[in-house]
């Protein structure tokens, strides 16, 4: 649309189903692409992207023209389906429900992007749960414990 300037950036969380460690280290730089493609095929930024074995933490620059929650939708449907029918996984793959989207200025992108460089060596240190429960609370976001991503079974 004419006259519409916009500079979004959103983080978005999002975790394996019951959190099982399902992404491997031989495929997860193919998914990273094929995640980053799938951003870029729906004219938003990939600013960064890492995932550890049970969850993903993606960095765009969004296009205001297509929702969140229509990305988000695209995003785990098209990848989750991508990663069965390469045979990756011994058991079906699915992305648990629901995700976080976290907004941030221009002044914390750099930060922002090494942060999410660093995952393997931040996670030594601190849990997914506790590190997701620690954005919801940084952001101020209202959250109920009983819909946090699940503990692995």
């Amino acid at each position: 649309m004419a006259n519409t300037y916009t500079r979004l950036h959103i983080q978005f969380v999002f975790a394996v189903k019951y959190r099982t460690a399902m992404i491997d280290n031989t495929w997860k730089d193919r998914l990273h692409g094929y995640m980053t493609g799938i951003v870029q095929n729906h004219n938003h930024k990939m600013l960064q992207i890492n995932s550890m074995p049970d969850h993903i933490h993606i960095f765009i620059g969004l296009n205001p023209e297509q929702s969140i929650s229509s990305l988000m939708q695209r995003v785990k449907t098209d990848s989750s389906a991508w990663i069965n029918d390469s045979g990756f996984c011994k058991s079906k793959f699915l992305w648990q429900k629901g995700y976080g989207a976290f907004s941030y200025a221009r002044s914390q992108v750099d930060t922002v992007i090494r942060y999410i460089q660093n995952q393997e060596q931040h996670h030594r240190k601190q849990t997914f749960l506790d590190e997701y429960r620690k954005f919801l609370t940084v952001f101020e976001v209202d959250w109920d414990e009983r819909y946090i991503f699940k503990e692995p079974e």
